[in-house]
């Protein structure tokens, strides 16, 4: 178990490439969809790490979800606010919340966490500093709720 954690946290913390333009998130969406069965855990920072991937229909459904608010809440002509591993083969991706963003680019003593993570690993707590907001809380359970 310890050594899956450290296996997050040094991915987490590894480097990343941003996702600039919007066109370039298609088509890290696209790459994405095609690997929907390739055991992904979807973690929204807040909300308690799952513990077993999501099947291939919810990662879709996420990431259509997703794409949708963060093109209507970021308001702005350029993504900037998705951050992958690799973006030809992902295994792992940050994605900020538009209305959290603090100092997510340049340097920052505490740079904000992202507000959902994809990931082949399994993730661990990463302690969100406040609680998920009531509105994005309402948001994630509305995504998986049965």
């Amino acid at each position: 178990m310890a050594e899956q954690q450290d296996d997050f946290l040094t991915a987490f913390r590894g480097s990343f490439s941003g996702v600039l333009r919007w066109p370039q998130l298609d088509t890290l969406w696209d790459v994405l969809k095609r690997d929907a069965g390739g055991g992904w855990y979807l973690y929204a920072i807040g909300e308690p790490p799952p513990v077993a991937p999501v099947a291939a229909g919810e990662l879709q459904r996420f990431i259509d979800e997703v794409d949708v608010l963060l093109r209507r809440e970021h308001g702005e002509d350029y993504c900037g606010i998705v951050y992958a591993d690799d973006l030809n083969a992902p295994g792992f991706v940050k994605i900020f919340d538009p209305n959290n963003l603090g100092v997510s680019c340049g340097y920052s003593d505490n740079p904000p966490l992202p507000g959902w993570i994809l990931s082949k690993l399994p993730p661990v707590d990463l302690q969100a500093p406040a609680p998920l907001p009531g509105n994005r809380r309402r948001w994630w359970r509305r995504l998986f709720a049965s």
